[in-house]
């Protein structure tokens, strides 16, 4: 919580309305001693008294925006109702408020200036006769203000962790989409450049295959397109139109293969599950798959791939590996740091590197417990 100096929403007026009022309320009818068994008084004193008392609480409906003012203000105005004052009421509750108010905005240094100068003026009354303050009084006026501070400045500390949280969880959302926007651009570009490369080798030798090129280029740019869109479609705003595609799933990475294969990568694919593992599973499972794909065209595209997507003991287990030259893409790149983050995102791992035999090996554990089933 801040100073906000500008036009606060209804609900926001509302509150400070009700806050004021409240304790406005509540010092009033502590106050009716001025005038139920009331000492005597002028009538001018107590005419003041009850000034002071409509502005201190009043002022309490900008305490948000202008809490050190209205916290200063409160205070000589308390100081100044308990001098004129014989019959005293409760107007030190508006001060408590407000002292409050100051802590929980942030404000902790002019908080305890605040809390310190309402020790010394009532231990300075005290000392110059004021019998109605004694010095155990003092001592739990002390306390009292202290906890105000601690209690306002708690809460500001709460205040101040979920924005964080808030902000924190922003960032990763942010990191996740750009995740996917990498894996949907980088693997649909990757075939389209092997595919073009295809077409203009082959086109004048064999046009019918270069024919075939092109096809599958404008195959995968609609797929590109399609998939970029599913991406993007979670930015929208709430009351937008949804996206109409489903997220990529199990069922997606038999047209990965085709993609893949049509890019001219000689690719053997295994899909066997027992059940549906749950949606963020089943996505991370084609995106693995999908930059596995990718790189194997970027970096080993005359190797012949074998994409294997498994059930095991409560978990979904996935391989893609290639005999290639086992070099290039096995770098610590974005690609590989990519996909190890969301194996370790769902509770799982990956490991990426060299195979027994040559070649290249990915190897993913995704586990559905730690998914949320």
């Amino acid at each position: 919580m801040g100073a906000h100096r500008g036009l606060l929403p209804a609900r926001g007026r509302f509150r400070d309305a009700a806050l004021a009022g409240g304790v406005l309320l509540v010092v009033a009818v502590s106050s009716l001693n001025s005038f139920i068994g009331a000492a005597p008084e002028p009538w001018t004193a107590k005419a003041a008294g009850w000034t002071l008392i409509v502005l201190a609480c009043g002022a309490l409906y900008f305490s948000r925006r202008f809490p050190v003012a209205v916290g200063s203000f409160v205070l000589a105005a308390t100081g100044a109702y308990y001098v004129i004052s014989v019959n005293d009421g409760g107007l030190m509750i508006a001060h408590i408020v407000a002292l409050y108010m100051v802590a929980a905005c942030g404000r902790l240094s002019a908080a305890v200036v605040l809390a310190a100068l309402t020790v010394i003026a009532t231990g300075s009354g005290t000392l110059l006769g004021n019998d109605d303050v004694n010095a155990v009084a003092l001592f739990m006026l002390t306390g009292w203000v202290v906890a105000v501070v601690a209690l306002g400045r708690v809460w500001h500390g709460r205040l101040a962790y979920l924005r964080e949280a808030e902000r924190r969880a922003a960032g990763e959302e942010r990191l996740r989409i750009a995740r996917e926007l990498h894996d949907v651009v980088g693997h649909h570009l990757s075939l389209i450049n092997v595919q073009a490369g295809t077409s203009l080798h082959r086109f004048h030798r064999d046009p019918a295959r270069g024919e075939a090129a092109l096809a599958a280029i404008k195959e995968s740019s609609r797929d590109a397109l399609r998939d970029l869109r599913a991406t993007l479609g979670l930015l929208r705003q709430d009351g937008e139109e949804a996206p109409t595609a489903p997220a990529p799933g199990l069922d997606g990475i038999g047209e990965l293969i085709g993609s893949a294969r049509s890019a001219g990568l000689t690719v053997h694919g295994r899909v066997a599950r027992a059940a549906d593992p749950p949606t963020e599973v089943a996505l991370a499972a084609y995106r693995i798959v999908q930059e596995s794909l990718t790189n194997v065209s970027r970096h080993a595209p005359d190797a012949e791939v074998t994409v294997s997507v498994e059930d095991g003991p409560g978990e979904l287990r996935i391989e893609v590996a290639d005999d290639g030259p086992g070099q290039g893409w096995g770098a610590p790149g974005s690609g590989v740091r990519g996909m190890r983050q969301r194996a370790r995102a769902l509770g799982g791992d990956l490991t990426a590197g060299p195979g027994p035999d040559g070649g290249f090996v990915v190897r993913a554990r995704l586990p559905y417990e730690a998914a949320g089933r």
